[in-house]
C-alpha cells in the first residue's frame, strides 16, 4: 500500500502556519521530507498526523 504524501501547503494548512515555516521545519530536521525527482518536498501523512 502506498503511503499518502502531503505537499508543503497541505502541511501548512493543517498546522496553520506558512509554507515557509514548513520548509524551515524540514531543514531543521523537525519534519522528515521526501525529495521528489523534481526537487520538491513531500511529507508522510502519518508523521504529520502524529504531530498534530
Amino acid at each position: 500500500m502506498d503511503e499518502q504524501l502531503l505537499r508543503p501547503g497541505q502541511v501548512a494548512a493543517l498546522f496553520q502556519v506558512s509554507r515557509r515555516t514548513v520548509s524551515d521545519w524540514a531543514r531543521a530536521g523537525k519534519l522528515d521530507a521526501i525529495i521528489t525527482p523534481g526537487g520538491h518536498r513531500r511529507f508522510r501523512a502519518t508523521q504529520v498526523r502524529a504531530l498534530l
